[in-house]
């Protein structure tokens, strides 16, 4: 059985008397230890899909069930405890506290667990180290460069060990060398620590690193030669 299924998923949303689609009518299903890359122009129902996984949204219509659960049926404060357990999220310009340190902003997502801070200790450090950031725990986000900052806000998404890690254009703001070492990072966890992975990203050579890709264009699935030419897509 499928990890992740979405049946008919929709999404919309009302803008004045406009109503918005971004997603629409979606069969989608993502296997356990799967890496799955979302490709698509912008407004395409990329990152729409994505916090829908993620828990941080709901649809309109249709069903998305994960590991069984139907997200669908669950209360809010329901909602936020089984995505605090399954769902690690890594976000494109890091969202990191910058008032906080390396070391603080990955123990944040621990604190929403009953945890001794001797084992908020230990999985601080196992997810700094895993990332190969551990000498850094005490700089604060000004301190470190690009690259630094997207692996303290991998090892804040994978602290909790959670089922499944979503990307949101995870190298987007970085630069060739940094981002080719996160995406060398990201296949470490899928394929060292069975993660299942969720990326969008605009990037091919960033989706060569996932096991499948697949394309939006209008809030659908379509096939690679399908989608827009970049004079249609709007701006």
């Amino acid at each position: 059985m499928p990890l992740i299924k979405c049946r008919q998923l929709t999404r919309s949303y009302t803008k004045g008397e406009t109503t918005i689609t971004p997603l629409a009518d979606l069969d989608l299903d993502v296997e356990r230890g799967e890496f799955l890359a979302l490709m698509g122009p912008s407004g395409s129902g990329k990152t729409t899909l994505l916090n829908l996984i993620a828990g941080i949204d709901r649809p309109t219509s249709g069903t998305l069930t994960i590991d069984s659960h139907d997200l669908s049926a669950l209360s809010r404060g329901q909602l936020a405890a089984w995505r605090s357990t399954y769902i690690g999220y890594i976000f494109q310009l890091y969202n990191l506290v910058p008032t906080l340190t390396a070391y603080e902003n990955v123990e944040l997502p621990l604190l929403l667990h009953a945890l001794s801070r001797k084992e908020r200790h230990r999985k601080v450090s196992l997810a700094l180290d895993l990332v190969g950031i551990a000498d850094r725990h005490g700089h604060f986000p000004r301190q470190l460069s690009g690259g630094q900052e997207q692996r303290t806000a991998i090892a804040r998404a994978i602290v909790t060990d959670p089922t499944i890690v979503v990307a949101d254009e995870p190298t987007g703001d970085l630069d060739a060398s940094s981002a080719k070492s996160v995406m060398a990072l990201l296949t470490r966890l899928n394929e060292e620590l069975d993660k299942t992975l969720v990326m969008v990203t605009h990037d091919t050579h960033c989706a060569d690193y996932a096991s499948c890709t697949l394309h939006l264009e209008k809030g659908r699935l379509v096939e690679a030669h399908e989608l827009a030419a970049p004079s249609e897509v709007a701006p």
